[in-house]
């Protein structure tokens, strides 16, 4: 069985500590390969399953520096667009003291936004379809292509995935809630932020966010993302909380798209929903101990040193 994705494959230029305003003349470390979908589909690969991306890069060199990273990771990129005379897309990223983050994204108009959705032949036994909010957002075009691919896949007999994962630098101010109908549509497994979750339902409070989630009878699960208080997850039939594992966070991007990944690889596992929730929030600890979108030393055999030991390798 494979996990698939479809979205932007960047590079992230970062400023190398808190409090440097992109707004000011500065230093900034990079580049990095990221964008949340290719941080999601990296750790599938990198957690042992058949991971594939849908995308488009710049024949560049920040476009050999993403996908050097994804192959050797054992990621399937045949369909990812390799662009002559285009530009691979790029973030800049800058931090304050509290781990808050701000963006300025180069993403429309780029290779990053001109994939189109795969022909059913070209996918091979896919068990999830995951999609990232962000990626609906960049570009329409984009977006339809990306909806395209979730009823595509949903037709194959993956399941489909969604987190949010909403940057209101992309957002532009459209309604979260219209943007993203047509995934939710077919979504079995939910993993939103807390503020996500609310702006998803117009509920006050996760309890009744859920509830209304819920009237989805597609919806299987619903994992909320809390940060630094860790996660509460939902069926229909469980309500359950889990902390976050002792490690001393570098960085905090690409954390929640680490989480996503060890959580479907843990439902593929057939492992119980408590264990799923443990080493989705491991992987998640372990990207945070390095600085960088995808630089944490996430395996398998790290994810359960540290949920049993609380042990971490950098």
């Amino acid at each position: 069985m494979s996990i698939w994705t479809m979205g932007e494959i960047l590079v992230e230029i970062m400023r190398p500590g808190p409090n440097m305003p992109l707004d000011e003349a500065g230093q900034f470390l990079g580049p990095y390969p990221s964008g949340a979908p290719a941080i999601f589909i990296d750790t599938v690969a990198r957690l042992g399953h058949k991971a594939g991306i849908i995308g488009g890069v710049g024949n560049d060199g920040f476009g050999k520096c993403c996908l050097t990273r994804l192959e050797k990771d054992g990621v399937d990129t045949r369909l990812v667009r390799r662009v002559d005379g285009g530009s691979t897309a790029v973030a800049f990223v800058a931090y304050d003291d509290t781990g808050d983050r701000s963006f300025i994204f180069h993403i429309g108009n780029t290779p990053g936004t001109e994939a189109l959705c795969p022909k059913p032949d070209e996918i091979n036994d896919p068990a999830f379809f995951h999609i990232m909010g962000c990626s609906l957002m960049a570009d329409e075009s984009f977006c339809n292509e990306i909806i395209k691919g979730a009823q595509m896949f949903h037709e194959l007999g993956a399941r489909i995935s969604f987190d949010p994962n909403i940057r209101p630098e992309l957002l532009g101010g459209r309604g979260i809630a219209e943007l993203v109908a047509p995934i939710m549509v077919n979504c079995s497994v939910l993993m939103p932020g807390h503020g996500e979750l609310l702006a998803l339902t117009g509920a006050t409070h996760i309890e009744g966010a859920v509830e209304l989630l819920f009237n989805n009878p597609g919806l299987e699960i619903i994992a909320v993302k809390l940060g630094a208080d860790g996660c509460r997850v939902f069926t229909r039939k469980e309500d359950f909380s889990l902390g976050v594992y002792p490690i001393t966070p570098k960085d905090p991007t690409g954390a929640g798209d680490c989480f996503d990944a060890a959580f479907l690889c843990g439902i593929i596992d057939g492992l119980p929903l408590r264990t799923v929730a443990k080493q989705a929030s491991a992987a998640a600890a372990l990207n945070t101990a390095a600085f960088g979108p995808m630089e944490g030393n996430i395996s398998l055999d790290n994810i359960r040193n540290l949920m049993e030991f609380g042990i971490a390798t950098n």
